[in-house]
């Protein structure tokens, strides 16, 4: 019987892993597609794979690394902050020869996501935002998931914990343990003491690309009414938001969140705008 992980490393079929060392940091890299370059920037948590790329693959030349720490990737004890993730990143992208490309980052992803964007603005097509975390946001803040009992947190990640289900191990299964408590040692060690970035709200404005803010009406990680502080501070943003859906649009509903980034990068330059959409549930 396959494993857990092997059930998600089958969700990159057609995907061509390459292994480049980083300032001496094994880091994986999991690539496929011809076109423009997506790169995808995952969450704090990589069981559920990435099924939801191979919708991309048919246009862009898709990469999706692992962070320092999580997935196949080594460790780095280096790396404490967010802003080491960004320059860990931006090396990674002179070593693949990534001169400008389209960044896509959900959850943790969509913290480094939006720092890299600042710090270079000029490197990015366009910029999508998965429920991103980075924003301290007065009245309304996230939700601490190393407080929620682990019995309760599908419930928090997703509104049909049914969803998660096939990425659960049945079971005793060390792999998928030592997994999860390498990738929540990871998390723990960047937001800990700093769930975010006091000073993130200073600098969106730099963010100088179209950028679109995929968003779960039912996300109980990151309140849909962080939105309006994005929306606000990204000087060329929209607002795209999805019904039935919780903190993971793209493991929730793949097909139809895949779709909205795909119609965003097809966009003119210059169409994104701050408006919020309603995408009904998929039937």
């Amino acid at each position: 019987m396959a494993s857990v992980l092997d059930r998600t490393k089958q969700a990159l079929d057609g995907f061509e892993r390459h292994e480049i060392r980083i300032n001496g940091i094994s880091t994986v890299v999991y690539s496929a597609g011809t076109g423009e370059p997506l790169v995808y920037l995952h969450g704090s948590g990589t069981f559920t794979g990435f099924g939801f790329a191979q919708q991309w693959i048919k246009t862009h030349r898709v990469i999706i690394p692992y962070h320092p720490g999580y997935g196949e990737s080594g460790d780095d004890s280096r790396i404490e902050s967010i802003h080491d993730y960004v320059l860990h990143y931006l090396d990674l992208f002179d070593a693949l020869g990534l001169e400008r490309i389209n960044l896509v980052g959900s959850s943790l992803g969509g913290w480094i996501a939006s720092e890299i964007a600042i710090v270079q603005p000029q490197r990015l097509s366009r910029l999508v935002l998965v429920s991103p975390g980075g924003l301290m946001i007065k009245g309304m803040p996230s939700t601490d998931l190393f407080s929620v009992p682990p019995k309760d947190l599908a419930g928090y990640l997703v509104v049909d914990p049914a969803v998660l289900a096939p990425f659960m191990p049945e079971g005793h299964d060390i792999e998928f343990m030592t997994l999860r408590y390498r990738e929540t040692t990871s998390s723990a060690r960047l937001i800990w003491e700093r769930p975010g970035n006091p000073k993130l709200d200073q600098w969106l404005h730099r963010v100088a690309v179209s950028t679109l803010l995929l968003w779960g009406e039912g996300d109980r990680v990151k309140p849909l009414a962080q939105a309006d502080t994005w929306l606000r501070l990204l000087p060329h943003a929209r607002l795209e938001v999805m019904k039935g859906v919780g903190h993971l649009p793209l493991d929730e509903q793949p097909a139809a969140a895949a779709e909205i980034v795909l119609n965003f990068l097809k966009e003119k330059p210059g169409a994104a705008r701050a408006a919020a959409h309603i995408t009904k549930k998929a039937s």
